[in-house]
């Protein structure tokens, strides 16, 4: 236990606890209510029933505890949320004869890890007092980014994500829920963004269907995250990114003049590194080549679906189409050949359109590519209309036709 055992009221014991929170790193420490967001779970509801949570369970699963702190901890009080800042600084792309693929700011390290070892130590605090306690930070149980902004810590910004005054959003948020009384309660803060639409201008596949509203179904980060098949029409789009997307906050003024001064930022070790970062690039010809317990040591904070690492192969696929160009040798064409026979049909089908994407047509052609009938599908189903940058012609190409066209550089 940290400080004195008897605090001499509600408003002392939250002043402990701030003190205690932003001692241990922790960017901003607020306080609110632990009753039910009735207004968040009206807006839960009915977003799932518009489906702009696609494939996404998390909160959206259950709304009625997601939104309801006591549904976790039923003598819950209070709630002590918490922001912690995360490392902005992006290292140049590697040089080097592989390409690399994007890994998006929050996901460099285990800032979550940090998050709730600091939100632990306030549990232990307020435990040794007597009160319950409960700790939440990227868990299903809680809407984070709601009680952030209850608690006074931030607004919703455009981006459905929560700015702190001065700070922007670059922040993983976390909670204690307590039944101690934490008062007083921190008054919401008013909208920071104003007119500026920057955040829904640079969405690269316009998943921010109207301010504060995201379509899941369009977001890059979770597409990269979703299950099945990554959708072609936003394939171009990801670029060279393997793990979600930081435009809407790299656009966004506060958070992009934030990063610029480097407020709140994490000094780095003597090697410019973290204790268990992934960084911000991953060689894509590791991940092709990689073993499925090699891909979950280095790559398994990620959410990947079913802790498939299948999936982290797909968006390297996509990625090589997107990105690879000149860079395409020989080792490349041989790790994205073996998907092309493969007996995955899922990376296969990427695999496809990988190639296709680089105007590498002859690899389809070579030995049963050509009448294989995953690759002869995919090529039929891409035919003019997908977004690639290596168009076939028109109309389904069957086994023969395909390694002849193929062949021709078509």
């Amino acid at each position: 236990m940290i400080g004195s055992a008897a605090s001499g009221s509600a408003v002392g014991l939250a002043d402990e606890i701030r003190i205690i929170g932003l001692g241990l790193g922790l960017t901003a420490v607020g306080f609110c209510d632990a009753e039910p967001m009735e207004s968040t779970r009206e807006v839960l509801i009915e977003r799932r029933e518009q489906g702009l949570n696609a494939e996404m369970a998390f909160t959206y699963r259950n709304p009625h505890r997601s939104t309801d702190p006591r549904a976790t901890l039923p003598s819950a009080r209070s709630i002590v949320v918490a922001a912690l800042r995360y490392d902005t600084e992006m290292s140049q792309r590697p040089l080097g004869e592989s390409p690399h693929a994007r890994v998006a700011r929050y996901a460099t390290a285990d800032h979550y890890r940090e998050l709730r070892d600091a939100l632990s130590v306030i549990k232990g605090h307020l435990k040794g007092l007597g009160h319950k306690a409960v700790v939440l930070a990227d868990d299903n149980a809680i809407v984070d980014r709601a009680v952030a902004v209850k608690a006074g810590i931030g607004w919703f910004g455009k981006s459905a994500n929560v700015l702190l005054p001065g700070m922007g959003s670059w922040f993983v948020l976390g909670s204690v829920l307590t039944s101690a009384e934490l008062v007083p309660f921190a008054e919401v803060l008013p909208d920071g963004c104003g007119n500026c639409t920057e955040c829904l201008d640079h969405c690269p596949t316009g998943a921010i269907v109207a301010p504060g509203v995201v379509d899941a179904r369009r977001c890059l980060s979770w597409r990269l995250q979703a299950p099945g098949d990554f959708p072609v029409e936003f394939r171009e789009a990801l670029g060279n990114r393997i793990y979600g997307c930081d435009d809407c906050q790299e656009f966004c003024p506060p958070s992009r003049r934030a990063d610029r001064r480097g407020i709140g930022a994490r000094v780095r070790d003597a090697e410019g590194s973290f204790i268990g970062d992934t960084g911000s690039w991953v060689d894509v010809s590791w991940i092709l080549a990689a073993s499925d317990v090699e891909l979950l040591e280095r790559l398994g904070r990620w959410y990947v679906p079913q802790r498939d690492p299948r999936y982290i192969r797909r968006n390297a696929l996509v990625v090589v189409g997107n990105t690879a160009g000149e860079l395409v040798d020989e080792q490349l064409e041989t790790l994205v050949g073996s998907y092309l026979d493969g007996d995955d049909d899922m990376l296969k089908r990427h695999a496809v359109w990988s190639v296709l994407a680089l105007g590498r047509h002859s690899l389809l052609s070579l030995g049963t590519r050509a009448s294989d009938p995953v690759i002869v599908g995919e090529v039929a189903a891409l035919g003019t209309d997908w977004l690639g940058r290596g168009r076939l012609g028109a109309g389904s190409l069957g086994g023969e036709a395909l390694g002849r066209e193929v062949g021709d550089g078509v």
